[in-house]
């Protein structure tokens, strides 16, 4: 099998007896993407991906069948990323590609690897109302354009457009125009090539360099991005052996879950005390970590005088953001281990690591332990995060603070964009990388429910939540019927404010008739579907949340629940505030 990641699971599908793949080009090209090991195939099926798609699944790919191909490439995006193996979303030619094109957008930005198997036009058919430059388009929001030109070159195709993902964490669109895909062709099977990630070594210099900042520093605090994801326990041993606090962009949020000196997510996100921990670093290290206006705070988090190390594998992302007083190019679980080798048998330093530190840290870091009625944020206006008391309407901390009691802790949590958004991710637990998904390099509302739905089938069992506005999941809710029909215990908490609140934040005392709308009965809209719907309104309307726990729990599965939360005005969350500084 090839593997994304060295650690992942073993595949199944057994490769002892050679099959002939075809009898056309189609053929061959779903059964080699099948040998080559893709996980799952997420997909709207149409004349020209019909062939294609089911010889994926003659070579035991799994496929879920999308309502809409924007929602089918943020699920295979978001499966690729909590399973560590490359994903697959399939398209008709020409609109099935341009449907697609925002959940393929944050793919490519989030370098995500994953194939986009698009049926493409016949080039001699200039005058087809399917026919759109689609090597372009993917080109335009950053994918990589690959393509399968003839029978002959049918299988070397395929092969380097996965390789292209695998090694360059790249989103990969795969063009297959129907004539060529219906060409005849048989190739032998299977296809056994191995295909892992790259992983380079720092050179020795820097290394000891780094090491040198790390025992100089009195306070260090690494900071863990999605280029750490993978590095966890080698950064983890390193920040215990040298006395160094731990952190997390939001992508990578959970990756030190266990550690009881980790500050959880730095930027926008974090408490008033992690926040004030990390601005106290004399030494901030970003792991694969870009250390941008989200994870630092508009540099806020960054004192005058702290050093700043980064360590990537992508040269190009050193010093992207900010300057660096030293950049080390290298993977980094390599680079932590390798940095840990050099320390030898010295002795473990206190740091950061004091007991007054891990006092304040077990007391003030999570947002579950700040005060209702606390200020959000030490520079915020007095009531910012303060939700606005009505007597018929919940507070969203309030709101997600119990449910992250009443829901089984192992768990993947999705989140969609929106003024929302710093309650789950905040206020809602993880058990580790995997346990959280958070499609937002795009930034686009609506892609909530197809990341939930792609997490789910990545990590099985674990039970699925995703965090949404009522704008976002409005936006996608035809696949709330997917989550149904395939049976995914999913549980949508919707927080609901009857607007698109971050304008109704952003734009103050303006017009905000375009941007508000009148309530809507979500729960019943969710019934429809066949899904549990239950109005909350506050903390005592959750008996029924409790209910469908019992029952998902005695049964292993329970059909998708989906909370209308009917929350309280933030008056603009402190998340937000921070976001909008930087526009």
């Amino acid at each position: 099998m090839t593997q994304l990641d060295p650690q992942a699971d073993s595949d199944d599908r057994s490769s002892a007896e050679a099959v002939r793949y075809g009898p056309t080009v189609a053929d061959v090209v779903g059964r080699v993407l099948a040998d080559l090991g893709v996980g799952h195939v997420f997909g709207v099926v149409g004349s020209g991906n019909f062939v294609m798609t089911n010889a994926l699944r003659a070579g035991g790919v799994a496929f879920t069948a999308a309502r809409h191909e924007g929602g089918a490439a943020t699920m295979a995006d978001a499966y690729s990323r909590m399973s560590s193996r490359v994903a697959v979303a399939t398209v008709h030619q020409g609109c099935g590609l341009t449907n697609a094109m925002t959940g393929i957008t944050e793919s490519a930005k989030s370098r995500t690897p994953m194939i986009v198997l698009a049926a493409d036009s016949p080039a001699a058919a200039l005058k087809s109302n399917f026919r759109v430059d689609q090597e372009g388009l993917a080109r335009s929001v950053g994918a990589v354009s690959e393509r399968v030109y003839s029978p002959e070159t049918a299988v070397a195709d395929v092969v380097r457009a996965y390789r292209t993902a695998v090694q360059q964490r790249a989103t990969v669109v795969l063009n297959v125009a129907i004539d060529v895909a219906a060409s005849a062709a048989s190739v032998e099977g299977p296809i056994d090539v191995e295909i892992t990630a790259p992983r380079m070594r720092a050179d020795e210099v820097s290394v000891l360099r780094l090491v040198d900042l790390i025992t100089s520093a009195q306070r260090p605090v690494f900071v863990a991005g999605r280029g750490g994801r993978g590095a966890g326990q080698e950064i983890d041993e390193l920040a215990a052996k040298t006395g160094a606090l731990v952190a997390t962009s939001a992508v990578a949020n959970g990756l030190f879950a266990e550690d009881d000196f980790s500050l959880g997510i730095s930027g926008g996100f974090s408490s008033p005390a992690t926040a004030d921990l990390i601005a106290g670093a004399d030494l901030i290290v970003g792991w694969g970590c870009a250390l941008n206006m989200w994870t630092m705070r508009q540099g806020k988090l960054i004192g005058a005088q702290t050093v700043v190390a980064q360590v990537d594998d992508d040269v190009s992302a050193i010093g992207a953001h900010r300057a660096v007083d030293l950049g080390v190019v290298g993977d980094c679980a390599l680079v932590a281990a390798d940095c840990l080798d050099a320390l030898g048998d010295v002795a473990d330093r206190v740091g950061y690591r004091t007991a007054e530190v891990a006092q304040r840290i077990a007391k003030e870091s999570r947002w579950q332990d700040v005060p209702l009625d606390a200020d959000a944020d030490a520079d915020a206006d007095a009531d910012a995060g303060a939700a606005v008391a009505a007597a018929d309407r919940i507070d969203p901390r309030a709101l997600t603070i119990a449910l992250d009691e009443i829901l089984p802790a192992d768990r993947v949590v999705a989140i969609d964009s929106g003024n929302f958004m710093g309650y789950p991710a905040t206020h809602l637990s993880v058990p580790d990388e995997f346990g959280f998904c958070f499609t937002q390099a795009y930034q686009s509302i609506g892609l909530g429910l197809y990341t939930a739905i792609g997490a789910a089938a990545a990590q099985p069992d674990r039970l699925p939540v995703l965090g949404t506005g009522d704008g976002g999941f409005m936006m996608a809710i035809s696949e709330l019927d997917t989550a149904v029909r395939t049976r995914i215990p999913l549980v949508v908490i919707v927080y609901n404010d009857s607007a698109y609140g971050a304008e109704v934040y952003h734009f103050g005392d303006a017009d905000m008739t375009t941007v508000t709308f009148p309530e809507t009965d979500i729960a019943a809209v969710a019934a429809g579907f066949g899904a549990v719907g239950v109005t909350v309104r506050s903390v005592g309307d959750l008996s029924q949340v409790h209910e469908w726990v019992s029952r998902y729990e005695a049964d292993g599965w329970a059909p998708p629940l989906v909370i209308d939360a009917k929350i309280t005005s933030d008056g603009g969350s402190w998340w937000l505030a921070e976001a909008f500084a930087g526009h």
